[in-house]
């Protein structure tokens, strides 16, 4: 009998050992990107305070600093990343019209002006101007897709200019040396390049949402509503620091992307981080999807409101 109740206790004992190092999440694991340019405020808060692991306490969460949009997608593919935390809605795109899975969870940011179109030569000041001339940036990001809305709205293509597929730096830098005639800016790069003394063409206004979301995979979503749940209230709770501590939150950023106050001012205010998704949002999306598809980027037609998680 003695014996018998000792196996009870040890047993009992190993039970609650390992009950209390079991996560209280379907997941001990969760990897989320981490992209800071060209201003993303909410991540820098998030990752300086530690609010994810505050709401996924018991959960292993790491941070992949993917940058590239095509990369990100992959990363959610593969299973490697499970959230993507600030993703280009051309990027969502062109993976849906692949077939994959991906989801929009909400919107990250929304900056229009944060984008904008460079030259030394002022004369260069309409869509007309720009016939012939040698244009270089990101293709397939909203620099690109404003291009082509500025081109478009005096009933010019693409094929009216040079466009060169090249970086933000490196198109900065081609302007400088004055190897292109317009550099397609956005973030830090366009303040740098106005400050300087550049000529700015004109930006996003009027003419792209500049959208950039969260998303996940419907599987995910499904498998791991806590997960999402508990994602979503920390994302919260990064959003209220910033509306709440705004000096805190420009100290923040500043000494992480190394800019002044004039700066971080400036750009701020050209964002809006409301996370929700509305209908102006789920309009810029399908002007984005359909500018993809007519411009033989994706080959085929995406329906925007399809991407918005159910």
């Amino acid at each position: 009998m003695k014996r018998i109740i000792k196996l009870l206790i040890l047993f009992t004992l190993l039970f609650s050992c390992s009950n209390k190092t079991k996560s209280s999440f379907s997941t001990k694991n969760l990897t989320v990107t981490y992209v800071t340019s060209p201003l993303n405020v909410p991540s820098i808060i998030e990752k300086q305070n530690s609010i994810f692991s505050k709401y996924l306490k018991d959960v292993d969460i790491k941070y992949a600093e993917i940058t590239s949009g095509a990369d990100q997608s992959q990363a959610l593919a593969s299973g490697s990343v499970q959230i993507l935390n600030a993703i280009g809605g051309s990027s969502v795109i062109a993976s849906a019209a692949n077939g994959a899975d991906i989801k929009i969870l909400n919107i990250y940011s929304r900056a229009p002006k944060a984008f904008a179109l460079f030259s030394k030569d002022a004369t260069l000041n309409s869509p007309e101007s720009l016939k012939g001339k040698t244009i270089a940036g990101p293709m397939g990001t909203n620099l690109h897709e404003l291009l082509i809305s500025y081109l478009k709205s005096k009933n010019l293509t693409i094929n009216d200019v040079k466009f060169v597929n090249m970086s933000i730096p490196d198109a900065l830098a081609a302007l400088s040396s004055g190897s292109i005639d317009v550099a397609l800016l956005g973030g830090p790069a366009a303040y740098k390049a106005e400050k300087a003394g550049l000529h700015k063409i004109t930006d996003g206004e009027g003419y792209i949402e500049a959208l950039i979301c969260v998303a996940t995979t419907q599987k995910y979503y499904n498998e791991h509503r806590d997960v999402i749940d508990a994602f979503l209230k920390a994302q919260k709770e990064v959003l209220d620091f910033m509306k709440n501590k705004p000096e805190d939150t420009k100290k923040i950023v500043c000494e992480a992307l190394k800019l002044d106050n004039i700066a971080y001012d400036t750009m701020f205010k050209q964002y809006n981080f409301e996370s929700k998704v509305s209908d102006k949002d789920i309009e810029g999306l399908q002007k984005t999807a359909d500018f993809m598809y007519q411009n033989k980027m994706i080959k085929n037609p995406i329906q925007a409101k399809d991407l918005i998680i159910k």
